[in-house]
């Protein structure tokens, strides 16, 4: 068997991590002085398991030195002692494995919990687009019905001009006589200021007698600001005036903010 067969039969392994026999041990002991690449291949062995030790299990490195001492291939001793406690270096290469193993464990565990995380994020995000999508159809349905009220032929439209509190404030009512109801296009309104809400009233005139008919509540997040009022009276002309919240039994004039009345039929 020349060198190189030899070095690659597997017996330098065997030796470096004490597997042989006393007679295996001579062998090779032999073949390490007789040829130097013999020797280098063992002391190549040597490095690589020590380079894997330290990096499975820094804590348990194993200086081969003084295995190498013990054994001092370079010495022509006869007999070989071996340490008594030598770890095997398949051990090492175990420990190794679990290591990466563990590792890769881990990494796997950190990438599912960050796809589930997404996961959850991308659900919530849907459920919002949905509900924005079927806000947003809602909201047009409404705003198609509302258009299809106020362009009904039965429809009263009565424009509310500003009054002296508020000069450049308007709105209009779309009252529909025979449904009872009274649609307050408010846009012309100012927002209210905290702890006031906008009353409508509807008016007769000969005496002047005011009847509420409705609070224009949630006005600063209504964006449309169109309200729907009942009501069944004959009015003669509407009026909407700022309140204190929950509204008033009687309109207070000075806080009347529009004012419009009905065309006579």
């Amino acid at each position: 068997m020349n060198t190189t067969e030899y070095i690659t039969s597997g017996n330098l392994e065997l030796y470096v991590a004490g597997l042989l026999s006393e007679k295996e041990n001579l062998e090779v002991h032999a073949m390490a002085l007789k040829h130097p690449e013999v020797l280098r291949e063992i002391e190549s062995i040597e490095t690589a398991i020590l380079e894997l030790t330290k990096t499975a299990s820094p804590g348990l490195s194993q200086d081969f030195l003084t295995i190498r001492n013990r054994l001092d291939i370079r010495a022509e001793t006869k007999v070989i002692e071996l340490p008594k406690e030598q770890t095997n270096w398949l051990t090492y290469v175990g420990w190794a494995a679990s290591l990466l193993l563990a590792v890769g464990l881990y990494w796997m565990f950190t990438q599912n919990q960050e796809l589930q995380t997404q996961i959850e994020v991308a659900q919530e995000e849907n459920q919002k687009l949905e509900q924005q999508i079927a806000e947003s159809n809602s909201s047009l349905e409404q705003s198609k019905d509302l258009l299809q009220t106020i362009r009904d032929k039965n429809i009263d439209v009565i424009t509310l001009g500003g009054q002296a509190v508020s000069p450049s404030s308007y709105a209009k009512a779309y009252w529909n006589k025979e449904e009872k109801k009274v649609f307050i296009d408010a846009q012309g309104l100012p927002e209210p200021p905290d702890g006031f809400v906008y009353q409508v009233w509807s008016l007769k005139l000969t005496p002047l007698t005011p009847t509420s008919i409705g609070l224009l509540e949630d006005f600063a997040t209504d964006e449309n600001k169109v309200f729907a009022l009942n009501n069944a009276n004959a009015s003669e002309a509407f009026g909407i005036t700022l309140e204190p919240a929950g509204g008033s039994k009687s309109p207070n004039l000075e806080q009347l903010y529009t004012l419009g009345a009905v065309a006579s039929s």
